[in-house]
Formats: structure tokens, sequence, C-alpha cells
């Protein structure tokens, strides 16, 4: 039988996920504010007008990421002291940057340095360069442990928003800095920050006729990159647990497309018993108990499911067409897929048992790989 590209292949197949060690410890310390939430949508637009007006001194300093062609936020990091000090504040200018929403301030402009974390700024100072958000923070080290601690200071309210300790190993100084990130990304957008992530993918090398495919994995940010397999086995695939211990991926070999679980952080891995000689694009769900699939049983390429933990195998579709990439809803409740049933490659989506099949996609081209987003409102293909 003759498999598309699309249903065998996703050699990009990049999947994030929160890191899982080493372990940082995290305190709150002085005056706190509790995170402000997303602006409500739909406001009257007198009130908006109203707001506007307020003096800065009174206006909420936060980030909405839901409306297009906003102002990226002015925001200052200066360098932190201590050990480390001038790489972390770094490694946090990079990461706010990059996520498009903030306006990281050049410390070559900075009026004012050389600060104490427990000593408010002179706000005008940072007003002069039209900065919003301030950051301050200090590091020490002790018997191998850093800890680092920061602030996060409204410039124009003239007030404290965050302050925040994290400690862990010296060699571990990266890790902090994404908390770090995480921490002022959610307390000015209330988001979730994804900046203490990994990234799973494959890595390719060798020459043209022989090329080798190994599981790889780095920070979001590209550093650290690490790799869990030799290269004797063609990987394909790559997909995190919710928990970001495991990685599911296949693997082609001379028996076959096959499926296998490793853990990150042990190396230990485990073949998953599928039906047939041919299972591609894995995925875990949600809870990570299981592995939703797509197998070639009897010539005819299905979505299946199986439980880690029993060993249940349930088949999803029953249809002559190839059904492949399933992607499982956060909540556990629907499914995405792909399949050509309908004479051209398109997304479709079933509740979790199979039923209440229907399309989504009508555009011409082929549409392939879909996945949900973490709050389960949309997919991306």
């Amino acid at each position: 039988k003759h498999y598309p590209l699309w249903s065998l292949v996703e050699t990009l197949a990049v999947s994030m996920n929160k890191a899982v060690a080493p372990q940082v410890g995290c305190s709150t310390f002085n005056n706190t504010y509790p995170p402000l939430t997303r602006a409500i949508r739909g406001l009257i637009t007198g009130i908006l007008l109203a707001l506007a007006c307020l003096p800065p001194a009174f206006a909420q300093l936060n980030v909405s990421v839901t409306e297009g062609h906003r102002r990226p936020m002015p925001i200052a990091i200066s360098d932190f002291s201590g050990p480390h000090g001038s790489s972390i504040a770094n490694a946090v200018r990079d990461n706010l940057a990059r996520s498009g929403l903030f306006q990281v301030q050049n410390p070559d402009s900075f009026l004012q340095r050389d600060m104490d974390v427990n000593v408010a700024p002179r706000f005008a100072d940072w007003r002069v360069i039209k900065t919003e958000a301030l950051v301050i923070g200090r590091g020490n080290s002790s018997a191998g442990r850093l800890r680092v601690e920061f602030r996060l200071w409204d410039v124009y309210g003239e007030s404290q928003m965050l302050g925040l300790e994290f400690s862990t190993t010296d060699e571990n100084w990266r890790r902090i800095a994404h908390k770090v990130a995480d921490a002022i990304y959610r307390r000015l957008t209330g988001e979730v920050g994804y900046f203490d992530s990994r990234v799973v993918f494959v890595a390719e090398s060798g020459s043209r006729t022989n090329r080798v495919k190994r599981l790889a994995v780095m920070d979001q940010d590209g550093a650290n990159p690490s790799y869990l397999t030799d290269g004797t086995e063609q990987v394909l695939n790559p997909r995190f647990n919710a928990q970001g211990q495991q990685i599911v991926y296949s693997a082609l070999t001379d028996r076959g497309i096959k499926i296998w679980v490793v853990d990150i952080e042990t190396g230990r891995k485990e073949a998953v018993a599928i039906p047939g000689n041919m299972a591609f694009a894995p995925r875990f769900t949600p809870d990570g108990q299981s592995i939703i699939f797509s197998a070639d049983r009897d010539g005819d390429v299905d979505v299946f499911i199986k439980s880690l933990r029993t060993g249940k195998l349930t088949q999803l579709t029953r249809n002559p067409a190839i059904d492949t990439s399933p992607d499982m809803s956060p909540n556990g409740d629907r499914i995405v897929f792909t399949s050509d049933r309908g004479g051209s490659t398109q997304i479709y989506a079933m509740n979790a048992d199979g039923s209440g099949v229907r399309r989504l996609t009508f555009g011409e081209g082929r549409y392939s790989t879909a996945v949900w987003s973490p709050k389960g409102d949309l997919i991306a293909f």
C-alpha cells in the first residue's frame, strides 16, 4: 500500500513542554500584589476613553496578548548583582524580547545604575527613557547553591508589582533566568509563561544519501541541546507528555515503523506494542496514561488509542481512507486528525470515543498535523 508523505513523516515535529529537572525553589518576599487579569473584552467605549485619560500614576500596568497591533511594553531589566548577574539579566531580556510583547530597553540608556534590590528606584530617571516596567535583582552563592531574588516595579505607578526568590544549584542559573522571565510575563499579561520550557525535535546529520535522524531536546531558547538516541534508528514525530518527563516517538527500522516511549531523565526506553508493522504520529493523551496514534491494520490506516497502564487497545476510526496525526484536546473530550476521506487531505474532529466525526477545513491544498492550543480553544495545523 502506498502512503503519502504527510501520513508517514512529520520531519519537523517540534513539541514544547515544561522542563522537569533540576528542581528550582521559589518563594515570595515583601509587598507583592496579586496578578492582574486581562482586560475584559467589550467594555463600553466611554469607560475605555475615561481610563485612557487617567494620569500615568493611576494607570494599570498590564499587557494584552489577545489584541492585534499592540504596542510592545517598554521594560528595563538591570544587570543583576552577584554571581551570574549579567548572564541572568541577558537571558531574561532575550526571553521577553522574543515574545514580541515587550520592548526591552538598551542598558546603555539607563540613567540609574548599581541599584539595590531592597531600595526603591528613582522612578523619575526611568520615566525619562520612557520605561513603564523595571526589574532589579541580585544573586548570591553558598555551598554550590545559587539564590536569586528580584523585584518588578511599575515605574509610573511608583509601586512594586512582584517580588520573588528562586534557588537552585549554581550551574543551573539559566533555568532561574527562565523562571524569572516566566514570572514577569505572567504578572504583566495574566498568561502562563513558556520560557522555562524544552523543545523536542529531530536532529538530522550526515550526507544526502545517508541521513541520520536522532531524537534531541533543548531549552526553548536553543541552549543546552542534547541527544537521546544514537542514530541507529530513524526518528519521527516526537512529542512530550503533559508532565514533560516522557517523549513518545516513531522509529523507522527494517521491520517497519514502531512506537517508543523514552524517559528524558533516566534514558529508559520502552516499545509500545502496536497492531501490524506500521504505526506513526503518536501523541500522549493529556493525562499521560495513554497513547493516541495511527496504524496500518489489514491495509487500512486508522486512529487508535492504547492505555499504557492496562495495554487496552481501542480503534477509533473505521474508514477506507487514511486517518492519521490524531491529537486529543486538553480536557480529553475531542480529537482532531487528518484524513483524505473527502478526496483531499483535510482536518477532521470527533469525540474521544470516535463518534461525531465532522470536517473542519474545506480549502484547497493539503491540511494536516493539527494540534490543540493549551486552552483547547484553537487548533494549529
